[in-house]
């Protein structure tokens, strides 16, 4: 996954209104009410079907740090999907989504003026239709460079250009070096 990818799952993580399953055999049980056979959970988790088995009875109770991080991820993946499908909707069409960023912006000017890139940080609210451009690029499996360009294309409308009111001669707006990146919404 890219940097874009991981920025929007940590939020959809964060509109959780219940914790996941904390112990490792309601979580087992969890993966299996959801995938319907201990074969596809454990194809999932890259363990054998016997690993499984054992997790879900109790008789396995510390897997081993990798495939522990595995059951983890795919829990959280499946956990609670029609609150985040409700808070998504909510953000591509009242809402919007609020990025903050610490990276290095690039950026086409006219001449005279200095187009040189540098490292910001910045916080911009950006409107419901950005939102919306962002969720279908991810669900269409757009690449991050993709949707660093959604990113870019909304900061150069909404921060560099507040609107239409200023630095109207910027015509490109590039999101690069990411240093960190943070959705809410």
């Amino acid at each position: 996954m890219g940097e874009i990818e991981d920025a929007i799952e940590r939020a959809d993580r964060e509109a959780f209104t219940r914790q996941p399953p904390k112990t490792l055999q309601a979580r087992i049980n969890f993966l299996i009410k959801q995938l319907k056979t201990t074969k596809a959970v454990a194809a999932e988790l890259g363990v054998s079907q016997r690993s499984v088995e054992r997790y879900r009875k109790g008789e396995r109770k510390h897997p081993p740090k990798n495939i522990t991080a595995k059951i983890d991820d795919a829990v959280r993946q499946r956990w609670q999907p029609q609150v985040r499908k409700r808070r998504r909707k909510q953000a591509a069409t009242a809402t919007g989504i609020t990025v903050e960023t610490r990276a290095r912006f690039g950026y086409t000017a006219p001449i005279g003026t200095t187009d040189d890139g540098r490292f910001r940080r910045l916080t911009v609210h950006l409107p419901p239709a950005y939102a919306q451009r962002l969720f279908d690029a991810r669900n269409t499996g757009a690449s991050d460079q993709q949707m660093r360009g959604i990113i870019a294309e909304g900061f150069r409308e909404i921060y560099f250009q507040d609107g239409g009111s200023r630095a109207l001669g910027l015509s490109d707006v590039t999101l690069n070096d990411i240093d960190y990146l943070d959705l809410d919404y």
